[in-house]
């Protein structure tokens, strides 16, 4: 073989190893965006991540007074904290979010895959937003994703009319934006 065609064939080879790190290195770059997660909750193409909390908090399961057993239904009440800590939004009603600006979003459910021992994994598109009165950081929302959960799942067994549980929950969520929003 030519010093030529061994040259060729040597460039043909770097530059194919280089397109596969650089695929690579692209695919990584978005699995960091946003979680990793079943394709049943994945967001569409065409959005990014904008805000990550860590919530802390309860899922409340009321009795039902017909049947004497517990709802299947939950309200959640939690803190979200960014990565230092710092509040970042309040989780409470059919699910509602809150940032510390006042702005909310709505969550209606897409798609949930179940987990054993845990509440499941969720994706919820957001069916409303309003802007609060010290800003808009949710106005902008298109979906939220709920992973990494752990505890919450209601109680089982017979009940009181009127009785509550409140049943502690953590999970990560992150919130959505279509590309190109600012």
């Amino acid at each position: 073989m030519s010093r030529l065609v061994r040259s060729c064939r040597a460039l043909a080879v770097a530059i194919a190893a280089a397109g596969l790190m650089l695929s690579t290195t692209q695919v990584a770059g978005a699995a960091q965006e946003g979680p990793s997660v079943p394709a049943a909750i994945a967001v569409p193409a065409g959005h990014k991540v904008f805000l990550v909390g860590h919530a802390t908090g309860v899922q409340s399961y009321k009795c039902s007074s017909a049947s004497l057993t517990w709802e299947t239904a939950s309200t959640p009440d939690a803190k979200l904290v960014d990565d230092k800590g710092k509040l970042v939004a309040t989780h409470f009603g059919g699910p509602t979010w809150q940032a510390r600006d006042g702005s909310t979003v709505v969550g209606a459910r897409v798609e949930g895959v179940a987990v054993v021992g845990t509440i499941p994994l969720l994706l919820l598109r957001a069916a409303s937003t309003a802007p609060g009165p010290d800003g808009n950081q949710f106005v902008k929302t298109t979906f939220i994703q709920r992973v990494k959960t752990t505890g919450g799942v209601g109680p089982v067994g017979s009940c009181a009319a009127g009785e509550t549980r409140d049943v502690p929950y953590t999970a990560d969520y992150y919130f959505w934006k279509a590309t190109g929003s600012a």
